[in-house]
């Protein structure tokens, strides 16, 4: 007599052995990659504009994770010229299949209300968060292999209408659906997406760039009140950047994860 056997579920992946970061030159992406290296990836290719920046992000690095490989490409990853560009410069890096990409270029634009903010400025916002992340998509899927996944980094202003982010939400809010509609298309090829949508975040540049603006330093001021159990960190937003990237997290995928620190629970 043959026995029913349970269905096998695909084995759990390890942590990725390679990982390309946007925005990895400092903040967010930065400390991701320290964390990914400390966690056992052996490959992390580092994106940005500028190209001092990328090689004091690499020394950095160097100097705490000796043992790991680091690489930086500079590209603007908000362009498709420049999306495909990077795309190449990572394939003749890399050994084998991506394993990961997150996409963490920071914010370069402040709230401003929607009647003072110029038609050039909204496009702007949109090529900045939204089509940035679109484009290095579409250049890097075809890197990715089965057990490969995509973090994104947006913000509670996808989730939250706020003063003065009327432009900067729709362009987050894209980021988000469009997380969500391709982790459904990419699931058939055993990829994962993500987003993590931090509100403030303390000890970036957007933070310091937040306090220097008189509007957004009065908006967000209230936010900070309301983070109760505190304002996150770099640091905090790369540990669920980390973990959604690793084996744990290997059945989820098409989430938008806040890290507020309680401002809301959206």
């Amino acid at each position: 007599m043959t026995m029913a056997t349970e269905p096998q579920s695909p084995p759990r992946p390890a942590m990725p052995a390679s990982a390309l970061i946007t925005g990895g030159t400092s903040g967010i992406g930065l400390e991701v990659a320290a964390l990914l290296a400390a966690s056992g990836t052996g490959l992390i290719i580092l994106n940005g504009r500028n190209e001092a920046r990328g090689q004091a992000a690499l020394e950095r690095l160097r100097a705490i994770a000796p043992g790991t490989g680091f690489a930086f490409v500079a590209a603007d990853a908000s362009t498709a010229g420049g999306a495909r560009t990077l795309a190449e410069r990572a394939s003749a890096i890399l050994p084998g299949p991506l394993g990961l990409l997150v996409n963490s270029a920071g914010g370069d634009f402040m709230p401003k209300l929607f009647h003072l903010t110029g038609p050039d400025e909204i496009e702007g916002v949109i090529r900045h968060w939204l089509l940035s992340v679109m484009h290095v998509c579409r250049a890097v899927l075809p890197l990715m292999g089965r057990g490969s996944s995509i973090v994104s980094v947006a913000s509670d202003a996808a989730k939250l209408a706020t003063v003065g982010e009327a432009a900067i939400g729709a362009a987050l809010a894209g980021v988000v659906m469009f997380s969500r509609t391709l982790a459904m298309e990419t699931k058939r090829n055993g990829i994962r997406v993500n987003v993590v949508t931090p509100s403030l975040v303390s000890g970036t540049g957007t933070f310091d760039r937040i306090n220097a603006d008189p509007f957004a330093a009065k908006l967000f001021s209230k936010a900070t009140a309301m983070a109760h159990l505190g304002v996150p960190t770099a640091a905090d937003v790369a540990e669920a950047v980390v973990f959604l990237a690793g084996p744990a997290a290997s059945r989820i995928s098409g989430q938008a994860i806040s890290i507020n620190g309680g401002i809301s629970a959206a």
